[in-house]
Parts: structure tokens; sequence; C-alpha cells
């Protein structure tokens, strides 16, 4: 009889299971139909997100108070000689040997209340899944799918808002959380432990944009190009930056009897620590990368689409579990993977596999980034350890908008004086309004809710993400029409060039203006790295680019012929990447009228050798026609019979 009832609780615990994963894909497929609804209809006020964690919260509720208690027979054991808690426990009950893991710790005053609910339990998931199993496609897909023709012409920008500014957001929530700690113990709203360290941890956490909602309303109404790329850069890196500083934060261990008193020691400790896990995080998913791109270039994959894109998924995923793995950061390394993958392995992809991986990786995106997204509707009620403190919650919306406003403005200002191209004041108030948390500070607290400081910021954490995403997402549309920043926007292509040709030459055209923008801002590290990369990177890992033996010195042609690969030379024209840009030198605009070339000089000619701005002799129609076979053919813009011509380098 007790096998029996052993074995029907298993069964019960097996259809439990069945039910709470069904329970999330019902959640997911309401969410998608909802969308379409949306979308047929025009709803821009809410987001899938905000969607995904309604229904989470309505099943949350469902789950709380409409399904039974299960199991009542848990009674509490002392174990008074034992001065640590086991991870695994075996239980002698008549003879019969019982294994138990542990779930954490109890405070003594909630003993009675611990979860009755079975159900309740099943949905509870391990922090561990949301690192392992849906953050990984996540933060890929956002490496993966950059755009780095808008991404590099903001790259300085993005880089020090990114870093410094997620760093001064970080401490100045911290310090600010931890006046509003003081003000707690002094009311008596502080029943436990909350050191200075948990709350320049909290400051990490929260520090962690993620902007998808406005992101997504910019992306359909195709906003202003630039906003969009500083707002889409932050986000992205300022998740690694957010998760590095959390790991130097929980590194920080002073020496001496106050373990959380300041130490310069353990602060440069810290920073040490910060730096090499970003590096060597850096490091792994570039290398990664690299390997795929060697092994998709110098293999016959590309024959078996399939196998391809299996070799390509297991590789950038395998990027992630191997950096945490190494001691190192997974969202870091994934996400270099995915701009190296994307740079490089994407070149030597077949057709099949190059739309795989891209539609792949993107339905993995959205489902988990939906999913937890729903699980954080259903967290509100199921979680049992939320501690909801109206001082702190309070304090901890102050403290976020005025670290967001420290991290935008001084630095815009800061930023502003060596760009051409301002960053002007109604994109700082869309950037300070865009300021939303979403599924990297979710993941960042639940992973750790074992004290009574964690539990609190989790709750806020919680809490927080609710407001940004509904509130602050739904006022995109009103404030991008209150700011007046421009929409209808094409963020794959430049502003059609100017009717006035002679203002082409002089540089004041949208056009010439965009163009000198790029090289303005591309000038001292863009380009160095496209020259580099292009002449040597490319070749090597790719089947695009010049081949080596005419780039490599005379003494390295057994190296350069081992390493070109025969596309390079029987390509007749380079591959060229979806979101190359132009990087215009001062000799490369010319402007014909029929056969006759107008130069910025003043000088003409015929058609067949023209004049370049410097003076220099251009190629006549033959020497272009070599040039294209090389792969270096001219890309030609056409304006009321007037011809711009371009030259159009390799993409960087």
């Amino acid at each position: 009889m007790e096998e029996l009832a052993t074995e029907k609780e298993a069964e019960e615990s097996h259809r439990q299971d069945s039910v709470s994963l069904l329970t999330f894909i019902l959640l997911l497929t309401l969410t998608i139909l909802t969308i379409w609804l949306f979308k047929h209809r025009r709803v821009r006020f809410l987001h899938e997100t905000g969607l995904a964690m309604i229904y989470g919260l309505i099943v949350g509720v469902i789950l709380r108070y409409g399904t039974p208690s299960t199991s009542g027979h848990d009674k509490p054991f002392s174990c008074s000689q034992e001065d640590r808690p086991f991870t695994t426990l075996l239980v002698n009950v008549s003879g019969k040997f019982f294994e138990y893991t542990l779930k954490g710790e109890i405070s003594p005053g909630k003993i009675h209340n611990v979860e009755q609910n079975d159900m309740l339990r099943k949905v509870t998931f391990d922090p561990e899944v949301f690192f392992n199993i849906l953050l990984p496609p996540i933060i890929f897909h956002a490496g993966y799918s950059l755009k780095k023709r808008h991404f590099f012409r903001n790259l300085g920008s993005i880089l020090a808002y990114a870093f410094l500014g997620t760093a001064v957001s970080c401490f100045i929530i911290g310090n600010l959380m931890y006046g509003v700690v003081k003000l707690m113990k002094l009311v008596g709203q502080l029943s436990d432990k909350f050191y200075y360290t948990d709350c320049l941890l909290f400051g990490a956490i929260i520090s962690a944009t993620d902007p998808v909602t406005v992101l997504a309303i910019f992306n359909e109404l195709h906003a202003d190009v630039d906003l969009y790329a500083l707002l889409f850069g932050e986000s992205v890196l300022n998740d690694a930056v957010a998760i590095v500083l959390s790991s130097s934060i929980v590194a920080y261990q002073p020496t001496g009897e106050n373990t959380h008193a300041f130490d310069a020691a353990a602060f440069f400790k810290s920073v040490g620590v910060f730096l090499g896990i970003f590096s060597g995080s850096f490091m792994m998913g570039a290398v990664t990368g690299v390997v795929t791109a060697l092994v998709t270039k110098f293999t016959k994959l590309h024959c078996f689409p399939l196998l391809e894109t299996a070799l390509f998924f297991l590789m950038s995923w395998s990027t992630f579990l191997l950096a945490e793995a190494c001691g190192f950061t997974g969202v870091v390394a994934v996400l270099f993977c995915g701009i190296t993958q994307a740079h490089y392995t994407y070149n030597n992809l077949s057709v099949e596999s190059r739309s795989r991986t891209k539609q792949l990786f993107e339905v993995l995106h959205f489902l988990a980034e939906n999913f937890i997204f729903s699980y954080m509707g259903l967290a509100l009620f199921t979680f049992q350890k939320h501690i909801f403190s109206p001082v702190f919650i309070i304090g901890a919306f102050i403290a976020i908008f005025l670290g967001r406003a420290a991290h935008i403005y001084p630095l815009s200002f800061l930023l502003n004086l060596g760009r051409r191209h301002k960053i002007s004041w109604n994109f700082q108030h869309m950037m300070m309004f865009s300021g939303l948390r979403g599924a990297m500070a979710f993941a960042l607290a639940i992973r750790d809710t074992a004290t009574y400081s964690h539990q609190m910021m989790f709750s806020t954490t919680l809490l927080i993400v609710f407001f940004t995403v509904w509130i602050v997402g739904g006022g995109t549309t009103p404030m991008l029409s209150w700011l007046n920043i421009r929409v209808g926007v094409d963020p794959d292509q430049d502003p059609p060039p100017t009717n006035d040709s002679f203002q082409v030459l002089q540089g004041d055209g949208p056009d010439s203006e965009r163009r000198n923008r790029t090289k303005q801002e591309s000038a001292w590290l863009f380009r160095l790295w496209y020259s580099f990369d292009h002449n040597y990177l490319k070749p090597i890992l790719t089947h695009s680019g010049p081949p080596l033996t005419t780039t490599l010195p005379s003494w390295c042609g057994l190296v350069a012929r081992c390493l070109t690969s025969p596309q390079v030379y029987n390509n007749q024209e380079q591959l060229r990447e979806e979101d190359s840009d132009f990087i215009l030198n001062d000799g490369d605009l010319t402007v014909t009228y029929g056969d006759t070339t107008i130069t910025a000089n003043g000088s003409s000619g015929l058609h067949t050798a023209t004049t370049s701005l410097d003076g220099k002799r251009t190629k006549s129609s033959s020497e272009e026609a070599l040039e294209h076979d090389l792969g270096a053919a001219d890309h030609e813009v056409t304006s009321r019979g007037t011809r711009l011509v371009f030259p159009l380098e390799d993409n960087a």
C-alpha cells in the first residue's frame, strides 16, 4: 500500500508539472493572439510585454485564491547540533531513507506560513532557469540583429552611456537608498539587517534598462534612427555592465571585523574583478564567434544547411554556459558572440542557414522575453517571500528618477562638446523617459532571494518593472508627439540626396551632412578598425574581402594563399552586408552632368577621365570595370538627371 501511495504521489506530481507548463504555454498563446488584435487595430498604448504581465497577474490570482491546498503534512524538525544548513538531507522514516533538497531559509515568524499549495510550488521556477535557458537567446538576438551602421556611428556616445552612465546611476541609486534604509531604521520600518553593499547591489540591479516597449514603438513608427541607436545600444551594453557590476559588488569583501565597512583595498579589488570579468567574458564571446566562423569557412557544412544551423545554434548557446562555468559572465560573452557571429560567420552561411538562424533566434527571443514577463505577473502572487515596504518603494522610485537624470543630462552635455551632430534636448528628454526596467533587472533580482534585504529588493524591482512597462511604455507615443521627434524615417536607408548638386558639393545638403557626420564620429576609432578588419580579418574569417595575397607582405605568400578562400577569386562582386556603411573621404565625391564632370574646385572634363576633389585623376570607364571585377564598384545615386558617385567600400 505504501508503494502504491508513493507511485500515486509521483504520478500526481508529474500531472502538476504538465499543468504548470501548459499554463505558461496558454499564456503565451493568449498573448500572441492579443498582440495580433492590437496590431490589427493599431493599438499602441500597451505593448506585448505589458499584455503578458497582465495575463500572468490574472493567472497568479487564480492559482493563489482559486486552488485549494493539497499538502498539509509539513512538520519542522530540530537539528540543534548542526551549525549550518545542508544542501541535501537524508531522512530516515521507519527504516526508509528519503532525500530532501534545500529550498532556502524561512524566518521563525513565517514558519507556519509555508506554502501548502503544490501547484503554486510547481509554477515557481528555479532562478537558474532564467539565466541558463531564457536569457541567452534574448541577449544573443540583441547582438546578432544589431544594426552596425547606426550603432558604430554613435559608438562613443553609446559606450559613455552604457559604462560611465550605468556606474554613475548605480552609485547614486545605492547611496540614496542607503539614506532611505537609515530613515526606515529610524521610524521602525526595518525589521532585519540591510547593509550599504546591499543598497549598491540594488543600484546595480535596477540600473539595467530594458526599453523593449519603447524600442518596439520606435521601430513600428520608424522614429529617428540616431535616437533609436542610442537607446538600443545603451540597453544592450548596460545589461552586460549591470550584471558584471553586481558581481563586483558581491565580491566586495573588506578585511576586519566589520565586513560591510568601506575598505580601499577591497574597493580596488572589486574594480579589478569588474575589469577582469568583463574583458574575459568579451574575449570568450569573440573567440567563440571566430572559431565558428573558421569552422563554417573551411568545411563543407554549407552543403548541409540543417547541420550548419544546428552547429551555429549550439556554438552560440554554449558560449553562455562556457563563460559561466569559467567564472565569467555569460551575458557579456553571448552578446559579443552574437555581434561576432553577425559580422563574420553570417557571411559564410548558406542562404538557407542565414534565413534559418535569423528566424530561429528571433522566435526564441520573442518567446523567452514574453515568458519572463508572464512569469513576472505570476510571481507577484506565487512568490512566497515578498516583502513590500512603502518607504523603500517610494524611495526607490525617487532614486531611479534622480539616477537616470544624473546619468543622461550631464553625460549628454559632455558628449555634445565633441559631437558634430549634437544630442538635442528633446532626444535627452526622450532617453530620460525611456529608462524602463525589464527582464534583466528581474532576473538579477530573483537570482538571490535568501535574505531579508534581497527579498525586499526583489519585491520592489517587480513593482518598478510593472510601473515602467505599463505607464512609461504606454506613454511613449504621446511623448514622441509632445517632444516633436520625427517619425516615418526608414532606418535602413539614407535620406534622399538634395536637389541642388552644388549644395552637396559644398557640404550643405542633408545627404552630405549625414555622411560627414558618419566620418566625423567614426574617424578616430571605427575607421582604424574598419581598415584592419577589411584588409586582414574579413579575408581570414570569411569568403569576402580582398585576397590576402594583395594585403599581406610578399614573404607571407604561402600563408596568404592557404587562408584566402577560393570564392574570393571566383566571385565577381564581394559579399556585402545589409547594414554596411558609407565612409567618404575628401576626394570621393564627383557630380556628373551628361558627359561632363564638375568637381569642388570647379574643374570639368569628359566622363572618360574625371578629376577628383583633391585634383587627382580618377579612373576611366575601363578602369571602373576592372574595379567592379575586383569588388570595388561604385554605388550610384540618381536625382533629377544628376549622378552622385559614392565609392562603396566593403562592409564594416
